[in-house]
């Protein structure tokens, strides 16, 4: 879909209870919105081929696996000028795709460029990631990390 189409109620309470529970069956899902099973598949798959509906994911709370530090890193690249070889923005792109600690990278606008999410095990863990992989970027000319405390909240539910 596009940005300009509208949702209608039924695929709004679709989507309401598969964020709810991916893992609902199409029976179960269509009893809850009232339609036939055939139909409900029918609206959850043009959902997924008009991108509505990217994936599906099991949440994973990190502390649960061993990854207790969660850092949100400001990060300011060195500007581009006429004399570089290279986009600076490009090269940092590509290299944030390999990274695992990195689970979330967003193009900011103000006073730094990137905001990352990162998850570790500890402190160790992000000083190796600081001093040994972002900082040693070539793009990279500053960066301002602030630690997670608590989640107040967290959900990757979308508000509909």
């Amino acid at each position: 879909m596009d940005e300009s189409t509208v949702l209608d109620a039924l695929d709004t309470r679709i989507l309401r209870v598969l964020q709810a529970d991916g893992r609902t069956t199409y029976d179960a899902l269509a009893a809850q919105i009232g339609l036939s099973a055939s139909a409900t598949l029918r609206r959850v798959r043009r959902l997924e081929e008009t991108g509505v509906i990217a994936g599906y994911v099991a949440l994973v709370p990190p502390e649960r696996i061993g990854l207790a530090l969660t850092v949100y890193i400001n990060v300011r690249l060195e500007k581009h000028t006429e004399s570089h070889k290279r986009n600076p923005m490009d090269a940092f792109k590509a290299s944030v795709q390999t990274w695992p600690e990195v689970v979330e990278c967003a193009a900011l606008s103000g006073e730094m460029d990137y905001l990352l999410r990162v998850v570790v095990r500890d402190m160790t863990h992000y000083s190796r990631f600081i001093m040994d992989t972002l900082l040693k970027h070539p793009s990279v000319q500053d960066c301002k990390s602030s630690f997670m405390l608590e989640r107040i909240k967290g959900t990757g539910a979308m508000p509909l």
